[in-house]
């Protein structure tokens, strides 16, 4: 996610051998796997792009974009959250739906502290064992070192955010408020977005920005400026819950998005090339740069890129795409699927790599190499968290079917005792009148009828 100091619910499917009917089921059930697919695919770029000098970067988003996976992550998490919880939203009501979104948040946090955890023990026992003082300050890490007492308390205040930690906060962040989105967007679609435009306008222009620990610097992601990527997906998410028509249906859009994104993948390839080969010029690379440059704030022009990127991408990726039926995409559409678990693997894997490439060697083949391993761990515990999900699923359908078989052999047996016991009643009363004494009866005899 960094480049300069960023150089430094339905049921899971069953098997990849499924692919195509789980693409099938998960359609019919009304989950759009292209999500799933492009945040698996945002995960393994975050991954790639978090190792500096990797040769694999340059085929990632970046370099044919102004944007990033980051972009990418965002948009999602906004558009996801306002299709679940606004499903939740509409049938059991605001208490509901803001239950379910606070829960994520502690699951997120409860995520970022672990990975924290894992990330320091990581840079520490290579820094002893390494014997390499840099490490600490690669990361971030050398604060903690310090002074450990006060940089643990702002880690819980998320004022604390080392290399690579910086997403996570945000998202917790964004995600706080979203109850109130929530509800302005069910009252008029339009006004979260206006009123999210109005502030990002404003944080641009007055450079409105949180800090964080330890020099006061400004949050990388800030805030107040990516939520409006956020409330755009989050109003393109809820639009299928409103009757308001969103803007991205309009025939004339994709077409402005696909001028846009070609003439935008020309220039930043040419700039992609510029960096290998000094010689290769970048197109219009002076003007255009420092409009691109801002991320922490997510300047417009990136803003611009990656929103025609997703409507052309939106445009030409259906929701029935044969790409989803792949066995590449399946793979990648379980680590969109499983996206926290596989984020936060991927930290750690990132922060190996690093290592393993300054400590040893930096060769392309290593490189190659640490991300080819990177990324079948990564895939590899998507599908595992997958076949465990669908096991567990499985196991308590089966134990519902023996609860109901059991609670039918229980009635049954009810009714068999209930019945039997009747039957013992009805003994006891024979047998009581058979005990009772023998009257005799008389007939009267009735004179015949007259002729």
């Amino acid at each position: 996610m960094r480049e300069v100091r960023q150089s430094s619910k339905h049921r899971s499917q069953h098997g990849s051998r499924h692919g195509a009917t789980d693409a099938n089921l998960n359609q019919q059930s009304g989950r759009d796997l292209r999500l799933d697919l492009f945040r698996g695919l945002s995960l393994l770029f975050i991954f790639i792009d978090h190792i500096p000098n990797n040769v694999l970067s340059y085929v990632t988003l970046h370099s044919i974009a102004f944007s990033d996976a980051a972009e990418v992550f965002i948009f999602i998490s906004g558009y996801a959250a306002a299709t679940v919880y606004g499903r939740a939203l509409q049938r059991h009501g605001g208490v509901a739906a803001t239950g379910q979104i606070y829960h994520r948040i502690w699951q997120l946090y409860v995520a970022h502290i672990f990975i924290f955890v894992i990330l320091a023990a990581e840079v520490c026992y290579a820094t002893l064992n390494l014997q390499n003082q840099t490490y600490s300050e690669d990361f971030g890490i050398d604060n903690f070192i310090d002074e450990p007492q006060i940089a643990i308390i702002k880690v819980f205040l998320l004022q604390y955010q080392p290399q690579f930690l910086d997403i996570l906060p945000i998202y917790m962040i964004l995600l706080g408020v979203f109850p109130v989105v929530l509800l302005l967007l069910q009252r008029c679609l339009p006004l979260p977005l206006i009123l999210s435009g109005a502030l990002y306008l404003l944080t641009l222009r007055f450079g409105w920005e949180p800090h964080s620990y330890p020099d006061n610097e400004a949050w990388f992601f800030n805030p107040l400026a990516w939520q409006f990527l956020f409330v755009i997906g989050a109003t393109a998410g809820y639009s299928q819950h409103s009757r308001w028509v969103f803007p991205g249906q309009a025939s004339w859009l994709p077409k402005l998005a696909i001028a846009i994104t070609v003439a935008v993948g020309i220039i930043s390839i040419s700039w992609t090339i510029h960096g290998a080969y000094d010689a290769f010029p970048g197109l219009l690379l002076r003007e255009l740069s420092p409009l691109v440059a801002d991320k922490s704030n997510l300047a417009p022009l990136r803003l611009i890129s990656f929103l025609a990127f997703a409507v052309t991408v939106a445009h030409f990726v259906g929701r029935d795409s044969g790409v989803l039926r792949w066995r590449v995409a399946q793979l990648i559409i379980r680590c969109g699927q499983h996206s926290l678990q596989v984020f936060c693997l991927g930290i750690v894997l990132s922060v190996l790599g690093y290592i393993l490439l300054t400590f040893f060697r930096g060769d392309i083949l290593t490189q190659l190499g640490i991300d080819l391993a990177g990324i079948v761990a990564m895939m590899g515990i998507a599908v595992l968290l997958t076949w465990y999900k669908a096991n567990n699923a499985m196991n308590a359908d089966a134990v519902i079917a023996a609860s109901a078989n059991f609670e039918i052999q229980r009635r049954s047996i009810a009714g068999i005792e209930r019945q039997v016991i009747v039957w013992i009643q009805d003994l006891g009363r024979l047998w009581v009148r058979s005990k009772r004494p023998r009257t005799e009866v008389r007939w009267r005899s009735q004179p015949y009828p007259m002729s």
